[in-house]
């Protein structure tokens, strides 16, 4: 097993001990990425990985080996503190610069587990939002460590053990879950936009060169014949409405 870590703390302290303790749990190579020792310059918002493709991000060389460590690995562990009831700077600084995956879903083989830590609170919403990110990404399964620490002398073990256990069995599986409902429509969305009279380029090129424009979702990630039926339905529907 690989495992890619993108740890978005600018400490050094609660969400790298949850991660430390997780690693126990888990048997491979790990290759841990600190966002801060990246430098990452802030998104500029150029729209140009989105309407022009992501080579074209005027920091294409800092983002793409990241984008490309997820997709050499079998599980991907993200983690961040809370900060004013949100992630860091730095784990939305990445964020920002992956919008087109949005758009260019990829990781539909990829299983990870999310790592939140907070002095007071926000930490589930927090990991609900790290959670709909990844899923937008494609990711296929999604676990969750929301911890509050605050005033804590020790590190609660139980409840990060029972998540990285599951998490790990669900790896050496090599099960592929099947997606949400809301998944399949986000899907369908960027299908249609891609399928328009006068798409994005980068985005038709993607969704042609990969199939997917002909698929109900992932070839990988099976559908039970009632998903198949809405995502055909809401494609119909979508782009008719895009168009």
């Amino acid at each position: 097993m690989k495992y890619v870590i993108i740890n978005g703390s600018p400490r050094r302290k609660n969400t790298c001990a949850v991660i430390k303790q997780i690693k126990t749990n888990l048997e491979g190579e790990f290759e841990e990425i600190y966002l801060q020792k990246e430098k990452i310059p802030l998104c500029v918002g150029c729209y140009n990985c989105i309407v022009k493709g992501e080579k074209y991000c005027p920091h294409f060389s800092q983002i793409n080996p990241i984008v490309e460590k997820i997709n050499d690995c079998d599980g991907i562990i993200i983690g961040s503190p809370v900060y004013a009831m949100n992630v860091t700077a730095l784990l939305k600084n990445f964020f920002d610069h992956t919008a087109y995956l949005f758009h260019r879903p990829q990781f539909f083989t990829k299983k990870a587990i999310v790592v939140v830590t907070t002095a007071g609170a926000g930490h589930k919403k927090v990991a609900n939002y790290i959670d709909e990110t990844l899923r937008h990404w494609g990711v296929n399964k999604v676990y969750k460590i929301a911890m509050a620490c605050g005033g804590k002398e020790h590190l609660e073990t139980e409840p990060i053990d029972k998540v990285s256990k599951k998490f790990f069995k669900d790896l050496k599986s090599n099960k592929l879950h099947s997606p949400k409902f809301g998944d399949i429509l986000f899907f369908d969305v960027w299908k249609a936009m891609a399928n328009m009279d006068e798409p994005i380029k980068p985005d038709a090129e993607y969704w042609n060169e990969t199939g997917l424009i002909n698929e109900d979702f992932s070839p990988d990630v099976k559908l039970n014949f009632i998903k198949k039926g809405f995502s055909k339905l809401m494609f119909f529907i979508l782009s008719k409405f895009i168009k």
